[in-house]
């Protein structure tokens, strides 16, 4: 069993109320008479239960739900006040997925869009176990693990293969090792048939990806698409702030000069950026 809390607006920091006629509103009778048996709603037998904040649709932007624990309740006049806790080892749900699994649950559609506090008798972990974290779907033009395996002193380099570029990676190497990272780019490994695999999998593996858009190279563009999707903390430098894509003009970025004293101030500002990513205070 849990209990189904949802709220018009979003749910406060660990601290919120409901209408005290609103508890066990939509819950079947059986249930209704075990947490009420005498039309009062026993609130120390109710947050034994696990929770699941909702708040009430408004299908205008995405929304998520959290699961967590009532660690008081109590009755304030015409409120019911509520102390609580979200468990931190389970992530937020989309509400979307709620609303497909809404049988599975036993909610009715209408109890998304109206606020109240009902019980439910389903193991509400099992149905997170099992549908709710799905496993997302792997692309097809390269595998990727199921579970994946972040070096947290791995950062990695994109950037065209040319001669040209070879002083600036030398500048980030020397950043990433002032700060406790190891940095690689894909021709340093050879551990596939094809490149982007080589390529994809070091992006995987990645604490932080440094991504160098000068000249506009369409592979690195592909790699920080690759490197956003996969959610790794994405730095990029140019030299014209003209190769920055227009989509990724939100975006900060490292602009440096190819010559000694830019690679210089590039590896400084890397540096910083590096450090505040690994928690590093520099002194």
């Amino acid at each position: 069993m849990f209990n189904l809390l949802v709220k018009y607006g979003s749910w406060g920091d660990g601290r919120d109320s409901l209408p005290a006629g609103r508890v066990l509103q939509y819950t079947e009778e059986s249930l209704e008479q075990r947490f009420a048996p005498n039309s009062k709603a026993d609130l120390d037998a109710l947050i034994k239960l696990p929770a699941l904040f909702v708040e009430e649709t408004d299908r205008q932007r995405t929304q998520i739900a959290r699961v967590g624990i009532i660690t008081d309740a109590r009755l304030d006049g015409r409120q019911i006040t509520l102390e609580y806790n979200y468990e931190p080892n389970v992530p937020p749900v989309a509400q979307g997925v709620l609303q497909e699994f809404a049988r599975d649950l036993d909610i009715k559609d209408f109890e998304f869009s109206t606020t109240h506090w009902a019980v439910k008798r389903v193991d509400l972990y099992r149905f997170l176990l099992k549908r709710a974290n799905r496993r997302r779907q792997l692309p097809k033009v390269f595998p990727l693990p199921e579970v994946e395996t972040i070096d947290p002193n791995l950062m990695s380099a994109m950037m065209p293969f040319d001669m040209k570029f070879d002083r600036v990676y030398e500048a980030l190497k020397r950043a990433g090792e002032a700060v406790g990272f190891r940095c690689r780019r894909a021709d340093d490994i050879w551990e596939n048939a094809s490149i982007i695999q080589d390529v994809v999998s070091l992006i995987d593996r990645s604490k932080v990806v440094v991504c160098d858009c000068s000249g506009r190279n369409a592979n690195v563009f592909y790699e920080i698409g690759v490197a956003h999707t996969l959610g790794r903390d994405v730095i990029l430098i140019t030299q014209s702030e003209s190769d920055i894509p227009f989509d990724l003009r939100h975006l900060r970025f490292l602009k440096y000069l190819n010559n000694s004293e830019g690679l210089d101030n590039l590896e400084t500002q890397l540096k910083t950026k590096l450090a505040d990513i690994a928690g590093i205070t520099q002194t």
